[in-house]
């Protein structure tokens, strides 16, 4: 087998000649563009994931204040729950107040007008006997009331001090006059025995006079000059209605 060197030459030159054609104007290029491409995704990739990164600081953000919302609102909730709270124990506490002062208001209210009842009873008790005793004495002859009355004139003066029976005494000096004063006018031969048995009583010989006052309804009342007295009936039935009186006060 003969070789051509000069041909295999040739042929190797024109072999680099193609292959640095072909680098030259193919293939750097290729990889120019190649590289260009591969940069221009990895920007892109940059700038998604750059996208992705602010996307998940959004979405953190939104978590972060729907979270913030929720928590909010939850204690939102909780404060009306317990301002509720607060107003119904309030309102329920109010509620006992007034329950509490209405009762106590009807119980005074319930009392007054008891006490007030018992009042006009015992007032209406007390004219019914007074009205009853007025009649029955009625009917007992004047002789006798006129005793029981100037025998409880005797003992009272009896029994009182020394000092005051003295000072009634001293009233009458000088002639002025004890009026003695009844219910109803006395016979003469009984208000001639009152005259001397009074005078015995107080150790006087002044004058004496006789009055008349129906208001009295029976008894008797000795005026002295500056004092009075009294032993009739008004006076023992205002005393009881003063007393009767002043238990049905407030309590």
């Amino acid at each position: 087998m003969h070789l051509d060197w000069w041909t295999i030459g040739l042929q190797t030159i024109n072999f680099g000649i193609l292959v640095w054609l072909l680098y030259r104007f193919l293939y750097k290029p290729v990889l120019t563009m190649i590289d260009a491409r591969k940069a221009e995704v990895r920007r892109q990739f940059d700038t998604v994931r750059d996208f992705e990164a602010k996307a998940n600081a959004e979405l953190a953000a939104v978590e972060a204040e729907r979270a913030g919302i929720a928590a909010e609102r939850e204690a939102a909730l909780k404060a009306a729950a317990a301002q509720a709270q607060e107003m119904a124990e309030a309102r329920r506490a109010q509620a006992e107040r007034d329950a509490q002062a209405l009762m106590d208001s009807t119980r005074k209210t319930l009392a007054s007008e008891r006490e007030s009842a018992l009042d006009e009873a015992r007032r209406l008790a007390l004219d019914l006997g007074a009205d009853l005793a007025q009649r029955l004495l009625a009917e007992v002859p004047m002789q006798y009331r006129a005793e029981a009355w100037i025998e409880r004139i005797e003992q009272h003066l009896k029994a009182m001090p020394q000092a005051e029976r003295d000072a009634l005494v001293r009233q009458l000096a000088d002639g002025k006059p004890l009026t003695i004063v009844t219910a109803c006018a006395l016979p003469p031969a009984t208000a001639d025995q009152w005259n001397a048995r009074l005078r015995q009583s107080l150790g006087v010989a002044g004058a004496m006079t006789f009055a008349v006052d129906p208001a009295l309804i029976a008894g008797a009342e000795l005026h002295f000059p500056t004092a009075i007295l009294r032993f009739s009936w008004q006076s023992a039935l205002a005393a009881t209605r003063t007393e009767v009186g002043s238990h049905g006060g407030p309590r």
